[in-house]
């Protein structure tokens, strides 16, 4: 039987533990588009059946998270932007790829904003890299296309961390990040904290 988690990621989530953030993952499975309920579904109507199973094995993990919290496990809908939409109290994010979904959840009386995002730990694509990196990050990576995966997945948990709280559209190159302090800089002067793991996955929590 497929485990339902992956041993060398879940050592990375533990690379990002702030205190008052839960983060959990799933290997995700064929039926997990099933997960979504109703107030869910609508927003997946035209998706494809991976993004529903991805989608829906995200909400299992983000509810298993607000049962730990000791509360109850309440519906994730979509809103017109594509962000999850967050029970009234929560603060959260969502990350899947074709593999893992990954969620992560606080109280919003301790966390204004949080970010997630999760890759494959493998190089990036050269041709990829001036896109994703600024002179000054590619200067401090020296050409590591790991590196460069790394930038790419702290840019996307740092975006979703910033965008609810600023509304502005930010591309790759608008995201300054200096991965010995663990900050990123937006455009819009926002100072992003964030942490980063690695194992079979990439994962990154940015938080505000």
């Amino acid at each position: 039987m497929t485990p339902a988690t992956d041993p060398t990621l879940e050592r990375a989530i533990g690379a990002l533990a702030v205190p008052g953030v839960l983060i959990g993952h799933r290997l995700i499975a064929p039926d997990d588009a099933l997960a979504l309920r109703p107030d869910e579904q609508d927003a997946f109507a035209n998706s494809i059946d991976k993004v529903k199973r991805a989608s829906g094995a995200a909400r299992i993990v983000a509810r298993s998270l607000m049962a730990q919290l000791g509360q109850p496990e309440q519906s994730i809908p979509k809103s017109a932007s594509g962000a999850p939409v967050w029970p009234a109290g929560y603060v959260g994010s969502l990350a899947h790829d074709a593999r893992v979904a990954v969620a992560a959840l606080a109280r919003r009386g301790e966390f204004l904003s949080l970010g997630i995002d999760v890759e494959p730990a493998e190089p990036l694509d050269a041709d990829l890299l001036d896109l994703v990196a600024t002179p000054s990050e590619r200067t401090e990576i020296a050409g590591n296309l790991l590196q460069g995966r790394l930038l790419f997945t702290i840019k996307e948990a740092v975006y979703k961390a910033a965008h609810p709280l600023d509304g502005v559209f930010l591309e790759h190159h608008d995201v300054e990040v200096d991965l010995a302090a663990g900050t990123a800089r937006v455009r819009t002067g926002r100072t992003v904290r964030f942490r980063h793991g690695a194992g079979s996955h990439l994962v990154v929590l940015a938080f505000i």
